[in-house]
């Protein structure tokens, strides 16, 4: 998930980059690259949340702040890292908000108490608000219309690949050695993409970015504040699932290995396919359709995982993953439509709605973990389908009288 599209001026379009020249080739390879790096960082904590709740002597909610708080900083941060990507540059941004990040996940590794672990998982999110908050905007400004499509897929793939990555890497090297190996392991990877990055991205062509116009200064509609609530309420229960899966899948009756646990995270695969899928099906069926039954997929996805059977847990999870991602991709390319001439703040609400939901229900919904086990996860994220539903019901109800 990108941040939300800078204003710029509109370039020529025989400079932008097109499909097939080295300039279109070199900058999708970059961005898969900061896709990979970017979000590999994002979640290199949540593996592991297991080991450190029991390193740190703290209750599996308290140690979900090793993801929370650096969603949460994400989500703070996304439209300051616009303003600055606006006025220093978006490439110069990216580069060094991904170094950042990598040398404070460096510092995550050695962290000696649990709070200085969070507040360096902060600080990460902040820093890769530069990336997530600026890349599909720069992806924009950069590529000829023609190419558009192809390139944002492309980053978002690498976005996916990142998060399964790190997630892996983690898991891998943590078994057998430790945590703090296993984030060390993903730094370093995600160093070296940086620096692949860095040397990949092509220099930019678009005009330097100008101030929004007064039309793009409007204020929100409302249904713009009532559809926000999907990937708020969405991304929360998703977040949530994969916090404390980690933690019943460790212990009785399953008692998996972290490594063998890190394999769960191939689940995260179903996305790439089911967003892809629910985008071409919206533009035939329309959005509101698709977006009704991606979030009742969710839901049968999460009702799978309540028995203590491990391949219906497993298979729970790609369905539930798979109507995520769809109803992910509908949402977010509804919300601009949905924002009119707020088109700029519709993205950057989106973009903060489903990282703080991430930040906000992925904490909370520990207490139901910590005092109703899995069940009462499953009942929470329940609850935030049927609202996500609901207000994706409101708002084309809404936009329906409006015509």
């Amino acid at each position: 998930m990108g941040g939300p599209p800078a204003v710029t001026a509109a370039p020529a379009a025989d400079v932008l980059h097109r499909p097939g020249s080295p300039g279109y080739r070199r900058l999708n390879v970059a961005m898969v690259l900061a896709g990979l790096a970017a979000f590999g960082l994002l979640y290199a904590a949540q593996p592991v949340l297991p080991q450190l709740a029991d390193e740190f002597g703290v209750r599996a909610s308290l140690a979900s702040l090793a993801v929370s708080a650096t969603t949460g900083a994400l989500a703070i941060a996304v439209l300051p890292a616009a303003v600055v990507a606006r006025r220093w540059g978006r490439a110069r941004t990216m580069r060094w908000g991904l170094v950042a990040s990598v040398v404070l996940t460096l510092g995550v590794a050695v962290a000696p108490t649990f709070g200085s672990l969070v507040v360096l998982r902060a600080l990460s999110g902040l820093t890769l608000a530069a990336v997530a908050g600026v890349a599909m905007a720069h992806v924009g400004a950069e590529v000829h219309p023609a190419g558009l499509g192809s390139a944002m897929g492309l980053y978002v793939a690498g976005n996916s690949l990142g998060g399964v990555g790190g997630r892996l890497v983690t898991s891998f090297v943590s078994d057998g050695t430790s945590w703090r190996w296993g984030v060390a392991a993903v730094a370093l990877a995600g160093a070296a993409a940086t620096a692949a990055f860095w040397r990949t991205l092509p220099a930019t062509v678009a005009r330097p970015p100008v101030a929004a116009s007064e039309r793009e200064r409007v204020r929100p509609p409302w249904p713009l504040l009532v559809l926000v609530l999907v990937p708020f309420t969405l991304m929360g229960g998703f977040v949530a699932v994969y916090n404390y899966l980690g933690f019943r899948l460790s212990h009785a009756p399953f008692d998996l290995a972290p490594a063998v646990l890190g394999l769960v995270f191939l689940a995260y695969l179903a996305g790439t396919f089911s967003s892809a899928v629910a985008g071409r099906a919206a533009d035939r069926l329309g959005r509101p359709r698709v977006l009704t039954a991606s979030v009742l997929v969710m839901a049968g996805g999460l009702a799978l995982t309540l028995p203590d059977v491990l391949w219906l847990v497993v298979a729970g999870l790609v369905v539930l993953t798979a109507g995520f991602f769809a109803a992910h991709a509908v949402a977010s390319g509804w919300a601009p439509v949905v924002a009119g001439a707020a088109s700029s703040l519709g993205s950057a609400l989106y973009v903060t709605a489903y990282y703080a939901g991430s930040s906000v229900f992925g904490l909370w919904i520990g207490e139901a973990w910590t005092g109703a086990g899995w069940p009462g996860v499953v009942v929470s994220v329940a609850l935030l389908c049927a609202a996500g539903l609901v207000a994706g019901v409101v708002v084309a109800v809404g936009r329906r009288s409006a015509r």
